[in-house]
């Protein structure tokens, strides 16, 4: 049987399409290739940004900052020693971009200027942090990356 160029180009192009589906369909039918929104409703969380730009900005305004690190026991939140421990008020949400199931918040409830997040709450790898607090009526927003071993 003799195959001339026409049907050569289109046995080419099938073959081609039927390997670029397969992997299509291999990637949505398996769990393993996540693909889920990191934040469930991002149209709400856009309609604020302007006011989470401002306590950001509050936030980078300070003069001593907040300092957040990665210790053996987990992760250390630190505030400047200029705060009143007692009168910070807020939340830390820790994000993790892979995995939707990890994520949790803890609020920020002090007697002493470090908050420490223990490592049995957290696996390696990637974490965003959101903090959310109040000191004095005023609202900051501190957001960080940091990577867990």
């Amino acid at each position: 049987m003799k195959i001339n160029w026409g049907t050569g180009i289109a046995i080419a192009i099938a073959l081609f399409i039927s390997f670029i589906l397969y992997f299509v369909i291999k990637v949505q039918s398996n769990s393993k290739y996540d693909n889920e929104l990191v934040v469930e409703e991002y149209y709400k969380k856009d309609a604020v940004f302007g006011k989470e730009m401002k306590r950001v900005q509050n936030a980078e305004d300070l003069a001593e900052k907040p300092v957040i690190t990665e210790t053996a026991a987990g992760i250390t939140i630190v505030f400047p020693a200029v705060f009143i421990p007692n009168k910070i008020k807020g939340k830390v949400s820790l994000y993790r971009p892979s995995n939707k199931k990890l994520d949790f918040e803890t609020s920020i409830s002090l007697s002493n200027p470090s908050l420490l997040i223990p490592k049995s709450n957290l696996v390696g790898g990637r974490w965003d942090i959101n903090m959310e607090w109040q000191y004095d009526g005023k609202e900051y927003l501190t957001k960080e990356t940091i990577y867990i071993n």
